[in-house]
């Protein structure tokens, strides 16, 4: 079906809001739209065994037997089925009906197909609209919507099929994913929602699925693989299909069986019926917040793959993410750290990982892990951070495969970069210890009209160039004569921690009494809690204007003006602190502070430098501070363990600027062609 096929069924849909405008606002054009769609391809998909269904229910109606099982067999292969032998052509034949027979209608459904309409409030919709009459003129409208599988004779309602037998598809469920897509961009650019909360780019799926199954492809040719897909994430379950229709290419008689969660109920709803038409156990999809309501606890699979939201706040579960994280610790799935409130990327990896299978002595076992982020996880957070110790996780237990850097503009919610993670624990021998990273943000086509953020696109090629790259990266890494070396670069996985150490200096003082110091003396709280501040002022003023080299000079002078004033010396440090700190002024020919015998550090030339993990603290510390200032030193009880994945600082290639006589020359330029125009301007 092509493009303009599946934008002119969503039109046809979407034409139902000129019927709502007045009584529905623009921001609830969805709520009808949406499940009278997903209503419209269930009958489409149910229609071939309705008659038998409707018979079977018939034949044990009344009877004290779970029919359910019956009803299923009847309505195979698909396992849901609607008992009332209505269609939505049926009822609007009966226009003050209406609303009685497709309330009927969609309660004759089997519980797991009324779910999905139940998230949309169905009932309810079916209510106002029918008391807005408008129920019957909506109904209509989708009667005539065409979302049948395959092909059929309009007269007679028979299959057309091929030269060899075979049905003639018409919307197939890939197709119809575009369909609910472009419904969804439409309801959410109405609502002021997000669009790119509730889906992902076909093509960026399809490299995302390439990127995770590619290493398997011997594995997955084995007659009878059985393999399980799931993602936490999985809005209108996109990414599953894509999975699903890539393992069953290489192998048609592969057994792929998917899982996801939702939070949001209308994508989860898309999901569902989508999953339940293709065959998959609808069950598997589940409604909830990952985080707080895991549905596939203690379940393990091969594939895990998600486009998590984007800098979501996970504050609402924050109760739940920290009990697990405070009382099960490393045995529950946040164990490695909590990121900042304000974004649950890593939660959501960590999610994952918990999900994949042990590997086996063996070797057999083990899954692999596929999830878009933006750039903040691989460098937010300083060392020792919720964040960095999430990373150091992954990167010391040997999981991260490689990164993949994206186009900007890609997705349909955000112009900023973006990247895959691809991650492992059963790493081919040759990458154990190692990530790849590969720069393909050039490889991208501009778009002839930009849908939101969107505005550019993969190609077929692109998407094969990168897979094929991403397959050879440690070739390619190696091989300087290689056409692609300068877009991959490969890294030990200690090459991405750092030791964040603090510097030192000493804190270096000359005293004086200043009119200044008078007012910080009348202001210090100490020095007011140990003696009479006025008095005190008056025995310092006389040494206004004096100063000394060293504490003790200072303190001997203090004293004997105190002693002249009848002032007593107060006991105990902090009054010599806080004289210190009025009388003391930084000076870098000044007398080093000591404190137990060793310098005291001066706080406000205090300063961090990062130094590899692999590079002894103290060399990099006289190799490149003590050469610009001899006086520094560590301060090792301070010293933080840190990771973090400086990407965009492996690919930067300096650009030198143009000379300043080219730049000239094209300003002259410029102006002689300004001062041409202006001439032709006032002839």
């Amino acid at each position: 079906m092509s493009t303009s096929r599946h934008t002119e069924l969503a039109n046809h849909a979407w034409s139902v809001a000129d019927l709502l405008r007045g009584d529905y606002k623009q921001s609830d054009y969805g709520k009808v739209i949406l499940p009278f769609t997903v209503l419209r391809r269930l009958e489409c998909v149910l229609a071939p065994t309705r008659e038998k269904v409707h018979q079977t229910y018939e034949q044990f109606r009344g009877q004290d037997v779970d029919v359910s099982r019956f009803l299923l067999r009847a309505a195979e292969p698909h396992r849901f089925y609607n008992t009332s032998g209505y269609t939505l052509k049926s009822i609007t034949a009966d226009p003050g009906q209406t609303a009685k027979h497709l309330l009927a209608y969609v309660g004759a459904f089997s519980d797991n197909a009324r779910e999905v309409l139940d998230r949309y409030d169905f009932p309810q919709q079916i209510r106002r609209l029918d008391a807005a009459n408008l129920l019957y003129r909506v109904a209509a409208r989708f009667a005539d919507l065409d979302l049948d599988p395959v092909q059929r004779d309009r007269d007679t309602g028979e299959v057309l099929t091929d030269e060899r037998g075979q049905p003639l598809p018409n919307v197939d469920n890939h197709q119809m994913g575009y369909v609910f897509e472009e419904l969804i961009r439409r309801f959410a650019e109405q609502s002021n929602e997000t669009a790119g909360e509730h889906f992902t780019p076909r093509e960026v799926i399809e490299l995302m699925v390439n990127l995770l199954v590619a290493p398997d492809h011997d594995a997955l040719s084995v007659p009878g693989v059985v393999r399980r897909v799931m993602d936490p994430a999985c809005g209108t379950g996109g990414m599953l299909s894509a999975a699903e229709e890539h393992i069953t290419k290489l192998n048609p008689h592969a057994t792929v069986k998917v899982f996801g969660q939702e939070l949001n109920p209308e994508s989860w709803a898309i999901c569902r019926s989508d999953m339940m038409i293709k065959g998959q156990e609808p069950d598997d999809i589940k409604f909830g917040n990952s985080f707080s309501d895991d549905g596939h606890r203690g379940m393990h699979f091969d594939y895990l793959l998600a486009n998590p939201p984007f800098g979501v706040e996970w504050k609402k579960v924050k109760d739940e993410v920290e009990a697990e994280y405070e009382q099960l610790g490393e045995s529950g799935r946040f164990g490695a750290g909590l990121p900042r409130i304000n974004d649950g990327s890593l939660l959501f990896l960590q999610h994952m990982i918990s999900k994949m299978k042990p590997v086996t002595a063996d070797g057999r076992g083990g899954s692999r892990i596929a999830i878009v982020f933006n750039g903040s996880p691989l460098f937010t957070g300083a060392a020792e951070s919720g964040e960095s110790r999430i990373r150091q996780w992954i990167l010391e237990n040997d999981w991260l495969e490689g990164i993949v850097a994206l186009p900007d503009q890609l997705f349909y919610n955000t112009g900023i970069s973006t990247y895959f993670w691809i991650l492992t624990n059963r790493k081919l021998p040759d990458h154990k210890g190692k990530v790849i990273l590969l720069d393909a943000r050039e490889h991208f086509a501009k778009m002839r009209k930009s849908l939101g953020d969107k505005r550019k696109y993969l190609t077929d090629d692109h998407i094969k160039e990168i897979t094929q790259l991403y397959g050879e990266a440690l070739h390619a890494a190696a091989d300087p004569e290689h056409p692609q070396h300068q877009k991959v670069k490969v890294f030990a996985n200690q090459d991405f921690g750092y030791q964040r150490i603090t510097v030192e200096r000493p804190l270096t003082l000359r005293f004086e009494v200043s009119e200044d110091t008078l007012t910080a003396v009348r202001e210090s709280k100490p020095i007011g809690r140990a003696l009479d501040v006025d008095a005190f002022e008056a025995a310092l003023k006389p040494l206004v204007g004096r100063s000394w080299d060293t504490k003790r000079a200072a303190w001997d002078a203090v004293r004997k003006a105190m002693a002249e004033g009848g002032v007593l010396w107060p006991s105990g440090a902090p009054f010599q602190k806080a004289l210190r700190d009025v009388l003391g002024v930084r000076d870098p020919e000044g007398e080093v502070q000591m404190v137990k015998g060793e310098p005291e550090p001066d706080t406000e030339l205090r300063d961090y430098e990062n130094v590899p993990l692999h590079e002894d603290a103290e060399e990099y510390l006289r190799r490149e501070v003590l050469p610009h200032v001899p006086n520094a030193w560590i301060d090792h009880t301070k010293t933080k363990i840190g990771y973090e994945i400086p990407f965009t600082r492996h690919f930067y290639v300096y650009k030198p600027p143009r000379p300043l006589a080219e730049i000239d020359a094209e300003l002259k330029a410029l102006e002689a062609e300004i001062q041409a125009l202006l001439g032709e301007v006032t002839k």
